[in-house]
């Protein structure tokens, strides 16, 4: 910190160390109490990293902000990490090795080009579930995977090797988010700064939309795409509006039987109905104090679900009591809880901030729920699921004995999987007591039911075995297969034959059961719309009544051999009994030595990485190709133009929709296209395994069967309507021709477009279609920020226009007034609408810009050609 202004720093001792440190109460004062802790540390972060007049105009307009509560200001923020996963960090990655060439081509050092601060990489995302039900299922799905991604993973390796800073976690070490918790966090770190030693709060980015699970133990973090990750990566803050910030307080205490991700889910429902897109949400109040530090990750964890940047629990004696479980040192402990109360960020039950709102949730209120079936904010009744499927009036097809086979919405899949619902040990002891009491009684899932455990840590498998549950587990069906993120990115693998037949023949529409964080059509496997959400233990509960159309809350679970109906009551674990396993069954110990055995997995190292500056391409793989992207020269697609639209699209969008990661279908283009190049049809892994391969990525775009795209309904899977030849063809063909006769397209949408993952290729591929801007009713943030970062201008339409009252016809024109010099944060962009009948149709929109980074960004083209231009001295584009 420079010593030229107010703002000093100041200094604390612990343990006999003096550390310097920021002088958050002298500068706050009185005001500090006033500010929701997420500001607080905003604040902190500021004073630490800006300067000069920056830093006495960002004090300030923290202080003005607790007037209104709201803020038009900008906050530059820089994180001490980053955290990425597989499947973002690829194509990350990718764009670094891309712009080493161009250096290279330019006669600049290429190893110039490293992160600036520490990268971890899990590779959590590309573990499948091929083998379910039985022994050895976790190691032979490791092989399987690593067999499938071996040339990506050998370029992972390559960057650890050429890139300083980049640390790899390999398959098997567990899922991103709880490795983040059980390893990576430290809460309070130190950092070296012209000399000397402070202690600072870790703050961190990832580059995955539930980052936030951290905000659980008190680190704030938040999710990015890919691209801004590479601004943070190579020096340049995330410059952010201070935010709105909406206080949830919690009173009460959760009753028995009900369990941390029915809090997540009610949450999640409350939130969305405010409408909430991209606030900072902070828990206070007194029943935060009941909560463990494992209750309120799994509710942070779900952050994107309500539309929100963070979900923020601050640090509290749960925080230490979670370090200390985890195997942290008594010191560390010690110096969290010591540096915390004198910064001024330990948790107060009884404190009222001011913030830019606030809700009440009462915890005593909260019942066993489940969130379906499309939607992770639809919240339901437990045995709401069967008033809710026959509302959808499904007729089964087929011959009598096909419709006779399987119930009408079968569970095809039972998945404990995702890091939001398996860090947790309580959830899993709870899953692992149900499961005990139904083998008691003979209970085992109808052999329709796919069945995984996908915990999110190795030491899970230490601490079900020491309590005895994972024998209870294997035995009615739900054995490890692997630690990933499996089903809830949607490597969910095969469906049974009895699920594939009855969908072939439309005797059945099957249904999953998951404890992951989203239920979109599509998202957990291609083949099913349908999907609820909800505890580990109730997804045995359904997976062992193998019907999603039975009321649990009145209908038995199964009837036993003997004719005796077993109720979910019977079954459902008590808070006694998870609290007695829990104690037996933890060490802290079993943390670090799982993850540190993991971490040596022979198979990863096995593999050869080249050693050299430059990433030796390969122009015949199909799954790493250098992308056109990675250039100096893109250019700006600001101006004012005159555009088709390439599509037209409706509300909830998410990136699954937009760039899917679920298996590439067989008999899709895109297959045919792999095919062509030498793969085998039958063994094409999943979308996101080829995010370093731009021309699978860019066909791959919008390759949804439940898209509907407007422009022209009943359209074929990934394909849009070419206008002025009034043909139909597959979007990247039909973009190739507008590009190729000089014509400009845009995409229309409708409210919370981009909803979902963070992935950057979401983005991307638009870029690669042409599309200059997105005009949409309203952007989720981190697919807002992608689009900036790939040049391409997210416009918000006024109250009242939508793609339903635009009405488009194909032949209709849209205009677009967005110059290179003017452009400015929500700033109003003049849009006419050209219709081909005759006249004009004007209105304004807003661009959905919120910083002057991001307006420089656009400026330049994207992300890419900026830290293009910064490395070779370049100036600022013109």
């Amino acid at each position: 910190m420079e010593n030229t202004d107010d703002f000093s720093p100041a200094s604390f001792t612990f343990d006999g160390q003096t550390y310097a440190c920021t002088d958050l109460r002298g500068v706050c004062g009185s005001n500090l109490d006033r500010l929701p802790v997420v500001l607080r540390l905003l604040m902190e972060n500021a004073l630490r990293n800006m300067g000069g007049v920056e830093r006495r105009d960002a004090v300030a307009a923290v202080f003005a902000w607790l007037d209104t509560g709201t803020s038009e200001a900008e906050l530059a923020f820089q994180p001490g990490r980053v955290l990425m996963h597989d499947t973002t960090s690829t194509p990350a990655l990718i764009d670094i090795a891309a712009m080493r060439n161009v250096l290279a081509e330019a006669g600049a050092d290429p190893s110039l080009l490293n992160p600036m601060l520490p990268v971890d990489v899990s590779v959590d995302h590309s573990l499948a579930v091929e083998a379910f039900a039985e022994a050895g299922a976790a190691t032979t799905n490791l092989q399987h995977e690593i067999r499938r991604n071996a040339e990506r993973y050998r370029f992972l390796r390559w960057a650890s090797k050429s890139m300083r800073g980049v640390r790899i976690h390999p398959p098997g070490t567990g899922i991103m988010h709880t490795i983040n918790l059980e390893q990576l966090a430290t809460v309070v770190t130190t950092e070296v700064r012209n000399g000397a030693t402070w202690l600072v709060p870790d703050m961190m980015i990832g580059t995955d939309s539930h980052t936030p699970m951290i905000n659980g133990i008190g680190v704030l973090g938040w999710g990015v795409g890919g691209l801004e990750a590479q601004t943070v990566m190579f020096g340049m803050p995330t410059l952010l509006r201070i935010p709105d910030v909406i206080g949830v307080k919690l009173t009460g205490a959760l009753q028995p039987g009900v369990l941390a991700t029915d809090l997540a889910l009610t949450v999640t429902q409350r939130l969305r109905a405010l409408s909430v897109s991209g606030e900072f949400i902070e828990f206070y109040g007194p029943g935060v104090s009941t909560l463990t530090a494992g209750d309120r990750a799994v509710v942070a964890n779900m952050a994107p679900e309500y539309g929100a940047t963070t979900g923020y629990f601050p640090i509290d004696a749960a925080t230490l009591a979670y370090l200390r479980g985890t195997g942290r040192t008594a010191e560390h402990v010690a110096r969290v809880e010591a540096f915390s109360r004198h910064l001024g960020i330990w948790f107060d039950p009884d404190a009222e901030p001011r913030y830019t709102r606030a809700i009440h949730i009462d915890l005593d209120s909260i019942g066993c729920h489940v969130a379906g079936p499309k939607r992770p904010q639809d919240l339901l009744e437990v045995g709401q699921t069967k008033e809710v499927l026959a509302a959808i009036g499904f007729v089964p097809a087929g011959r009598e004995a096909e419709v006779a086979a399987l119930p009408r919405h079968p569970v095809a899949i039972a998945a404990i999987t995702s890091c939001t619902n398996t860090t947790d040990p309580a959830l899993l002891i709870a899953a692992g007591v149900l499961a005990r009491k139904a083998r008691a009684l003979g209970l085992r899932v109808p052999p329709w039911v796919k069945t995984s455990l996908g915990p999110g840590s190795p030491a899970a498998a230490s601490y079900l075995a020491r309590s005895g549950l994972l024998d209870d587990l294997d035995a009615v069906g739900f054995g490890i297969v692997g630690y990933g993120c499996t089903t809830c990115i949607g490597n969910s693998g095969p469906l049974t034959p009895p699920i594939r037949e009855a969908i072939a023949a439309g005797s059945a529409l099957p249904v999953a059961a998951l404890s992951g964080n989203r239920n979109f059509p599509g998202r957990v496997h291609p083949d099913l719309e349908l999907g609820f959400i909800m505890s580990p233990p109730l997804v045995i509960a359904f997976g062992l009544a193998g019907d999603a159309e039975r009321d649990l809350r009145t209908d038995p679970v199964q009837v036993t051999a003997d004719g005796r109906p077993v109720m979910l009551s019977d079954l459902w674990p008590t808070r006694e009994e998870v609290a007695a396993h829990l104690q037996d069954a933890q060490d802290p110990a079993d943390y670090r030595r799982d993850f540190d055995i993991a971490s040596r997995n022979p198979l990863w190292y096995a593999l050869a990485a080249p050693d050299t500056p430059l990433y030796p391409w390969d122009p015949a793989s199909t799954a790493l190709r250098r992308p056109p992207f990675a250039s100096a020269t893109e250019g700006s697609q600001l101006g004012r133009y005159v555009a088709y639209p390439l599509m037209v699209v409706g509300d909830d969008i998410t990136t699954d929709h937009i760039s899917p990661a679920s298996a590439i279908p067989p008999d899709s283009l895109v297959a045919d296209f792999l095919v062509a190049r030498g793969d085998d049809r039958n063994d094409l892994n999943v979308f996101a395994s080829r995010r370093g391969n731009w021309e699978v990525m860019m066909r791959a775009a919008f390759h949804s069967k439940t898209l509907v795209n407007l422009l022209k309904p009943g359209m074929p899977v990934a394909h849009t309507l070419h206008v002025p030849s009034n043909t139909v063809q597959p979007i990247w063909d039909v973009a190739q021709r507008y590009r190729d006769a000089g014509q400009s397209v845009v995409l229309v949408a409708g409210a919370r477009y981009g909803t979902g993952s963070s992935r950057d290729w979401a983005a991307k591929g638009q870029r690669l279609l042409g599309i200059r801007a997105v005009l949409a009713v309203s952007f989720e943030r981190i697919h807002r920020s992608n689009l900036i970062g790939m040049g391409i201008l997210p416009l918000r339409m006024p109250d009242g226009v939508n793609p339903a009252t635009l009405a488009l016809l194909p032949e209709d024109r849209i205009e677009i007034d967005a110059p290179f010099d003017t452009l400015a944060p929500r700033i109003a962009v003049p849009v006419r609408v050209l219709r081909a009948a005759g006249g004009v149709d004007v209105f304004h929109a807003q661009a959905a810009v919120e910083t002057q980074l991001e307006v420089r960004l656009l400026r330049e083209g994207g992300v890419i050609p900026a830290i293009l231009h910064e490395t070779l001295g370049m100036p600022e584009a013109a």
